[in-house]
């Protein structure tokens, strides 16, 4: 089993209370959940299956260098 590495981004849908994943290292991959945990695990198995068809077409994964990882924080001041 080969492992690989990838940002994602999870952003709150404007519309309703769910969540959308992609990531930018894979274009036209993406995904959905209705809360942060559904959204990684469905981002996950989203990647795996993208990864085993590219692997599939004998195309190259692309990996990014260095991972950073980013957080909203919410900050009281008084």
């Amino acid at each position: 089993m080969k492992f690989f590495n990838f940002e994602i981004i999870i952003e709150k849908e404007e519309k309703d209370e769910s969540y959308f994943a992609y990531s930018p290292s894979l274009p036209g991959c993406f995904s959905n959940g209705k809360t942060i945990e559904e959204t990684k695990k469905n981002i996950r198995e989203a990647l795996q299956q993208h990864i085993m068809s590219m692997r599939e077409r004998s195309l190259s994964i692309p990996q990014k260098e260095r991972i950073v990882h980013v957080e909203e924080l919410s900050i009281g001041v008084v």
